[in-house]
């Protein structure tokens, strides 16, 4: 009922007044053609329309609601003859006293109240009328409730997005922190440059992309070029190598996809190795599918399959809110290289 009630506001009061404002023009010059009397015709409807109207809107927001939303056929059923046989004694009593004495010329023969045929007529005339507007009105009601339907799967599609944004960022700058920590404590000439690139990445994770669904592909890579830099300052024996294939250049990405990768293989790579090296090699296969993999070295004999912290599985979340089954992330081991790839359908820049 209070659902109902919503919608009935939420169409405009101007759109009743033009649907019955046809209806009647349409009815009336109709009538008034047929019978070539177009005073008699504006004066019938005029009674009839009167009585139209609130017998629909008796029924949507009285009878439906009460009866129909409740599983109460019956009653319903009932509740509705007697409506339109109330409708028929006042449009009988109105065109009687006010229009002619013949209640129903349309028959082209007399005819009295309380006659079954006119009875029958009348209840039928007005059950098209109400099956009419009220399917015009409930399909009008569907397809706005339809609409904010999808305004709420959208709205709450990019709040979880957001929410796994911002679980993202700041795992990301408390391992960056951690890292700006350690060389303080070593009283490292280096923490100046780690600050000045942390204040880059802040930039562009706070102003860069905040509020943007994708990013130019070339951004995210000096992005992840960066936080390489920072790292390598903490880390001496690092060797990275980014190897970008094909025309990239028009093709964007969503922001902060691929830097919980590249932690991943810093993080689970540097464990047991002192000479860590990382290769990511980013591709575009058949101008459809944007190929990410990223490499890193390990030691066998201390190799343990390592577990997805939290930046890998909030990026699989997102992955599957933003491409649903549409993309592939595959983690493999080859020789002494743990292997993560990506692939993702292209998204080319307006």
């Amino acid at each position: 009922m209070k659902e109902i009630k919503k919608v009935k506001f939420d169409i405009k009061l101007q759109n009743h007044l033009w649907f019955w404002g046809s209806y009647f023009t349409l009815n009336f010059l109709r009538w008034g053609a047929y019978f070539n009397d177009y005073p008699y015709s504006f004066k019938s409807n005029l009674i009839e329309f009167s009585l139209h109207v609130p017998l629909v809107y008796f029924n949507l927001f009285v009878l439906v609601p009460k009866y129909v939303l409740k599983q109460k056929y019956f009653q319903y059923t009932i509740a509705l003859l007697l409506s339109l046989f109330g409708v028929y004694l006042l449009k009988t009593a109105l065109t009687y006293y006010i229009v002619s004495e013949n209640i129903w010329p349309e028959a082209n023969r007399e005819y009295h109240p309380f006659e079954i045929n006119h009875i029958v007529a009348v209840c039928i005339g007005e059950l098209y009328v109400l099956a009419m507007a009220s399917s015009v009105y409930l399909t009008l009601t569907w397809l706005r409730e339809r609409e904010r339907n999808r305004s709420l799967r959208e709205n709450q599609f990019k709040i979880k997005l957001k929410y796994l944004e911002n679980q993202i960022q700041p795992h990301f700058f408390f391992n960056t922190l951690n890292n700006l920590y350690a060389l303080s404590l070593e009283s490292s000439n280096k923490v100046p440059d780690v600050i000045i690139k942390l204040s880059n990445l802040m930039e562009y994770v706070l102003y860069d992309v905040k509020g943007t669904k994708f990013v130019p592909l070339l951004k995210e890579i000096d992005y992840i070029q960066n936080y390489i830099e920072i790292e390598k300052l903490r880390f001496e024996n690092v060797e990275v190598t980014i190897n970008l294939e094909s025309n990239i250049e028009d093709v964007s990405v969503p922001p902060l996809i691929f830097i919980s990768l590249v932690e991943n293989a810093f993080k689970h790579g540097s464990l047991n190795n002192k000479n860590l090296k990382i290769k990511i090699n980013c591709k575009v296969i058949d101008n459809q599918t944007l190929d990410f993999e990223i490499l890193n070295n390990f030691v066998i004999s201390q190799y343990q399959n390592p577990k997805s912290g939290i930046g890998l599985r909030n990026t699989k979340k997102r992955l599957k809110l933003i491409y649903k089954s549409d993309f592939s992330l595959k983690q493999t081991t080859k020789l002494n290289f743990y292997i993560i790839r990506l692939q993702i359908p292209i998204h080319n820049e307006d």
